[in-house]
């Protein structure tokens, strides 16, 4: 089975300290896993590691056969919505269809109208007006392409001291 998933050795430092430090992980095509620990323990780090958004200090990570945003095809593969979805509370849901059909190559403006319909939400409605959840759900990640992203599965933290074979050993 593929991973979609590989780090091997990955690191991420700021100044003197190590935000996740020597993690090895391999998470296979077609599994649903979850990414759990403490506050502090590196979680955020591998997901923006994971998506691009940071580069690591040491070691390597792939996700979906790719280095992390590679590129337009790399990018198109990976869905990705942050714990703090950013939202304009002045713009209209419509006002961000449009940005994340700006931002997006391979935006699907049907797909992405259609889920929000589905919401049943007011495409007038301003974003500052919306719940939490429902402004998640104006990322524009998982509309990126027709298809949706190719690769969805999380991460998985197994505690440093009982790691089981295919699971993690990050340290931080």
């Amino acid at each position: 089975m593929s991973a979609v998933l590989r780090a091997q050795a990955l690191g991420k430092r700021y100044k003197q300290r190590w935000a996740l430090q020597n993690c090895d992980l391999d998470v296979p095509a077609g599994r649903v896993v979850g990414l759990v620990g403490p506050n502090g323990a590196g979680k955020s780090t591998l997901l923006n590691l994971a998506s691009g958004m940071l580069k690591p200090t040491a070691g390597t990570i792939e996700v979906c056969g790719g280095r992390p945003a590679g590129g337009p095809a790399q990018l198109a593969k990976v869905g990705f919505v942050a714990q703090d979805t950013l939202t304009y509370a002045a713009l209209s849901i419509t006002d961000h269809l449009r940005l994340g059909a700006a931002l997006n190559p391979g935006w699907d403006d049907v797909l992405a109208r259609d889920r929000i319909r589905r919401l049943g939400l007011d495409l007038k409605q301003k974003a500052g007006r919306l719940s939490g959840g429902q402004r998640a759900q104006l990322a524009p990640s998982p509309w990126a392409s027709p298809s949706g992203p190719s690769c969805s599965s999380w991460p998985s933290r197994s505690p440093p001291s009982t790691p089981s074979p295919g699971e993690s050993s990050c340290r931080t």
